[in-house]
């Protein structure tokens, strides 16, 4: 049995009905060439380095199978050409990329946007080293204070 991957980077409007649609289909061409679907992973939304057709964000998945030597290649050309003609509106850019069958499937995948813990603004400030900023300004809480204050003592 040989391993693929393929990393897709999907529209950011993908829906939920798209990514099954998607899923399905590429599990039934890989059955049919006596294969296996391993994984199909939604890594979620991230920013993108640059613009892929005017959009600044994408959404990234993993799908990872296994097939037989024999119908590997005619797989591949067959999934190639699903994401060039039947999924070209949904899927911006794909890659297929064989992977060592006696390596672990481990990997690392970054933090995307929807799993990132929002922060305050003067928590990022000093994460960065920007203490001349708040040193200037003073803290939101701060700010907030002193105008609730003075809007006392006007009164």
């Amino acid at each position: 049995m040989v391993r693929y991957e393929i990393l897709i980077l999907a529209v950011p409007e993908i829906t939920a009905n798209e990514a099954t649609s998607l899923e399905s289909h590429i599990e039934g061409l890989v059955k049919k060439s006596n294969g296996a679907l391993l994984s199909f992973e939604r890594w979620g939304k991230y920013h993108l380095a640059y613009p892929v057709w005017s959009n600044d964000y994408g959404v990234y998945y993993l799908i990872r199978f296994e097939v037989d030597k024999a119908h590997s290649d005619a797989l591949v050309k067959e999934l190639d050409t699903l994401f060039k003609v039947k999924y070209t509106q949904l899927a911006m850019r794909h890659m297929i990329s064989r992977l060592d069958s006696s390596r672990s499937l481990a990997y690392f995948k970054p933090e995307s946007l929807e799993e990132a813990p929002s922060q305050d603004v003067d928590t990022f400030l000093r994460e960065n080293k920007m203490k001349g900023i708040l040193n200037n300004a003073g803290s939101f809480e701060s700010r907030q204070a002193e105008s609730a204050e003075l809007e006392t003592n006007n009164e």
